[in-house]
């Protein structure tokens, strides 16, 4: 390519892989010996009308936070972030003509409006004569790898899907970023990065620590303390037993493969049993079978992917959706669930089956009102496993759970917070009860109740539904399909 002298920088468009360690297109460019100069576009605001949707308050303070911690990194390594808000394809030419930079290197992003758009910057920069060329940093598998033989199309139910990917190998080459990276002569400009502005009602975040640093920090601890005993330690929310690596991997603060790698490495020193660190990769498996699910079902977000299920008969009922939203439903382990969730932006796996559950099946409201609250309100919303996860639940995803499957809030919570601490967290007004009535408190007798200063209605919620009308009405309505 004659016009690109050797001192042309390269641009590294950075999106959902805020890391530098294992990152391929960073690993590319440090190849090309060039100048690297890392952007980051802001494209929020602008691409909704693409059809891509704008992350959530939680998750868009996760991501501010990152940006700074990366920015950081960067410079201690002698670059910086190049920070800057606006249509990609125009911010990309602008910085072009501006660095007379020889090309854009990326790693690719999933969603359809995403694989469009990157797919037009491709074609315009390479009939430019520039360099366009964009990597697998997100998955372990592109969506398009793992196929059924006896299709030669997607896997429709996970347990297939994950033999076929270990059949396959689970690839941990990992890159680690040199000490310094080859600067510009100059540097473009770049606008302040924004300013992280916490959610109002979030409270407990300093548990939280967002960047490479702090994702790589998690799986040290959970690989060391807290994985053991994780096949049934990690359906207990009152246990640290899960890794609490989802909004790390949703900004792509580390990837799949470094995850798998120290995995592997400590099942293959004995420091961890081959079963709790299959479980826990089984995981990661989940999250890759939410991506090929996407991936081939554009539509996965809005519309049922099993098509009998847009028929349902819905309730139209806002009090009750605001209800559950504010963790105020009556039914404790319910309630608990989606308090965590507003004050840390987090709710343990178990928990989310539970209240999604309960929004789905007693109150018959449509999953797609709670797959929007859950993008709104956890750091770890995720295009692709939140809608997987809400569809699972409701029964008319791929692999779903059977519709008649409806969790009963009253036995799920002995059977997953037996002596009440994760529930009492949450609900503190509920400290005094224990054993069933902590989690039926209308079953309490009245004295107690009297005694403990609990008055439902008033100090706590009285259920909004009766659990037994609301499971045979859920039954009779999704046999109606």
């Amino acid at each position: 390519m004659s016009s690109m002298s050797s001192v042309s920088p390269i641009l590294v468009w950075l999106r959902q892989d805020l890391r530098l360690d294992d990152n391929p297109a960073l690993e590319a460019a440090v190849q090309l010996k060039a100048p690297i100069i890392a952007v980051f576009i802001d494209d929020e605001a602008t691409d909704t009308l693409s059809g891509a949707r704008a992350a959530g308050a939680m998750s868009m303070w996760w991501r501010d936070q990152s940006l700074a911690k990366l920015d950081a990194d960067l410079r201690a390594r002698g670059s910086q972030l190049i920070y800057r808000s606006g249509p990609p394809a125009k911010i990309l030419d602008a910085l072009l003509e501006e660095t007379s930079a020889c090309g854009v290197y990326w790693n690719r992003q999933y969603e359809a409006s995403d694989v469009a758009r990157d797919t037009a910057i491709k074609e315009a920069l390479k009939q430019r004569g520039l360099l366009a060329e964009s990597f697998n940093a997100h998955l372990l598998f592109e969506p398009w790898e793992i196929t059924a033989k006896s299709t030669g199309g997607p896997f429709k139910v996970f347990t297939p899907f994950w033999r076929a990917c270990r059949a396959r190998g689970l690839d941990h080459h990992l890159w680690n970023a040199p000490p310094s990276f080859p600067a510009p002569e100059s540097w473009p400009k770049s606008a302040p990065l924004p300013q992280a502005a916490a959610p109002q009602q979030a409270d407990l975040l300093g548990a939280w620590k967002p960047g490479e640093a702090g994702a790589r920090a998690a799986l040290d601890l959970f690989l060391a303390q807290n994985i053991t005993g994780y096949d049934e330690r990690r359906n207990l929310p009152a246990e640290p037993a899960t890794s609490r690596l989802s909004p790390h991997l949703r900004w792509g603060e580390i990837s799949p493969r470094r995850i798998v790698a120290a995995t592997l490495a400590s099942q293959k020193s004995g420091a961890l049993a081959v079963s709790d660190g299959d479980k826990f990769l089984a995981e990661i498996g989940w999250r890759e079978f939410a991506y090929q699910l996407m991936f081939h079902n554009p539509q996965i977000r809005d519309t049922c992917l099993v098509e009998k299920f847009e028929a349902f008969p819905w309730r139209d009922a806002p009090d009750d959706l605001e209800s559950w939203k504010r963790g105020e439903t009556g039914y404790p382990i319910v309630d608990a669930g989606m308090r965590e969730l507003r004050r840390t932006g987090f709710m343990h796996n178990r928990v989310r089956m539970i209240a999604a559950s309960f929004l789905i099946k007693h109150l018959l409201i449509d999953w797609r009102e709670g797959e929007k609250w859950f993008w709104q309100c956890l750091a770890d919303a995720d295009p692709a496993n939140n809608t997987a996860s809400w569809q699972w639940v409701a029964g008319c995803g791929a692999d779903a759970a059977p519709y008649f499957r409806i969790f009963n809030p009253i036995l799920q919570g002995p059977k997953f917070d037996k002596a009440g601490v994760y529930t009492k967290t949450y609900c503190p007004e509920l400290q005094p009860l224990s054993g069933k009535s902590l989690f039926a408190p209308w079953t309490a007798k009245a004295d107690i109740l009297e005694s403990e200063q609990i008055t439902l209605g008033k100090s706590y919620p009285a259920p909004i539904v009766n659990h037994e009308f609301a499971r045979a009405r859920a039954l009779d309505s999704f046999k109606s399909l």
